[in-house]
Parts: structure tokens; C-alpha cells; sequence
């Protein structure tokens, strides 16, 4: 499928510069390109495993592209040393929110354990995610959409949140977001400043190993109280 890689470019950078110039955060650039590209592959009865393999190139470039965030956090690292021990805790206790809220909430709306294991590793990156949902039997597919949601739900109301509240320093907001957004908020963050995206590339890392971490230990406690 030759045209893959040039439909999601022109489709992608198109939406961007459409946000850009209306200064929407509802314009996200991947929720933008989700209700052109799909309804395209549907009218040209292309299957999604065609248009996958035509943009494969694409697929790869994202793991440079994540390590490539390290960069801005690199040149943050002197206040991250002064603050590590804030950072940590910030970290924890949003690694924790994030976790429990979700699970409880589907639990208490009556949600199966596999699905509630499919629920609770949301707000980390995909590969992460799957591998904690597999961890304690959930279903890791499940989980790779409940990232995806959470993931473009952040970066599109994520500021405006933010904004709300009234939270104006650089790295409250860079933690908040890359606690609870992941990689979608952190490439957001990068967008709107650089010391912000720094701290919420730091916060997905972080907020990936305590999940890995806890999520076996967590969710039993949790069935057992909302079960």
C-alpha cells in the first residue's frame, strides 16, 4: 500500500497546522487524523493490516522518537537532582491515583477482574501497559485502547485543566501530565514548552517503573475491596 505513509503525513501535519492556526486543543493532531484516515480506509475497503505494512517506516520511528525525548530531560537534569525527592513522591502518589481510580471505578460499575486488570495500567505507555495488563490477566489489547483514550482524552484537556486550576509552574504541569497522559501528553507538552515536556518525559518513566512495580501488588487489594 504505497500511499500509507503519504496519507498519514499530509493527513497529520495538515491537522496540525489547522490546530496551530485555531489554537483548539480539541484539534489534536492524532484525534484529527483518526476521523479522516479510518472513514478513507473504509470507503477504499482497505484493511487495516495493508495499511499497517504501508506505513511500517513510520511504526519504527517511533522508539527513536521516544528515546529522543530523553534530550530535553538530559538538559534539566541539575534540577531534577535538587528536586529528585519531590519528584519521586509526586510520581508515586500519581502512579497510585491513576491506578486505583480507574480499577475501583470499573469495579464498582460492575466490571469482570479481566477487565478491571485491563483497566488499571491506563495512564502508562502501551508497551508497559500490555505487559502489566499480562502480568495479572487482564487483556493487554484492551488495555493498548484504554491508553490510547487516556493518552488523547490528556493532551486535549490536560492545559485547559491545568488552566482552570490555574497551575502555572513549568514542572507541576509537566509531572501532572506525563503521570496521567503518557507519551501522547508528553509530546504536547514538548509543543506548548520545552522544561515542561523535560518533566513529563521524566514522569513517564518514573510513573512506568512504579506501575510495573505495584500493579501486582495493588490489584489484588483492590478486588478484594470492591469486589
Amino acid at each position: 500500500m504505497w500511499w500509507a505513509i503519504p496519507l498519514t503525513l499530509v493527513v497529520f501535519y495538515g491537522s496540525r497546522k489547522l490546530a496551530i492556526k485555531l489554537n483548539m486543543s480539541l484539534l489534536n493532531p492524532l484525534l484529527v487524523s483518526l476521523f479522516i484516515i479510518v472513514p478513507i480506509l473504509l470507503l477504499t475497503n482497505t484493511c487495516y493490516d495493508s495499511y499497517f505494512q504501508g506505513s511500517k517506516l513510520l511504526n519504527d520511528l517511533l522508539q527513536p522518537a521516544v528515546v529522543a525525548l530523553a534530550f530535553p530531560l538530559y538538559e534539566q537534569l541539575h534540577q531534577i537532582r535538587a528536586r529528585w525527592k519531590s519528584i519521586i513522591t509526586i510520581c508515586l502518589i500519581g502512579s497510585l491515583a491513576a491506578m486505583i481510580s480507574g480499577t475501583a471505578v470499573a469495579l464498582w460499575l460492575g466490571a469482570s477482574p479481566e477487565m478491571a486488570a485491563s483497566v488499571l495500567p491506563k495512564s502508562v505507555t502501551t508497551p508497559i501497559a500490555m505487559a502489566v495488563s499480562e502480568s495479572i490477566h487482564g487483556v493487554p489489547a484492551i488495555s493498548a485502547i484504554c491508553v490510547m483514550f487516556v493518552g488523547i482524552f490528556g493532551a486535549v484537556f490536560g492545559y485547559p485543566i491545568l488552566n482552570l486550576m490555574r497551575i502555572k509552574t513549568p514542572i507541576a504541569r509537566g509531572l501532572s501530565i506525563g503521570s496521567t497522559a503518557h507519551a501522547l501528553g508528553t509530546a504536547r507538552c514538548v509543543e506548548q514548552d520545552y522544561q515542561e515536556g523535560a518533566y513529563s518525559s521524566l514522569a513517564l518513566v518514573i510513573c512506568g517503573v512504579i506501575t510495573s512495580l505495584t500493579a501486582p501488588f495493588i490489584f489484588p487489594i483492590l478486588l478484594r475491596l470492591f469486589s
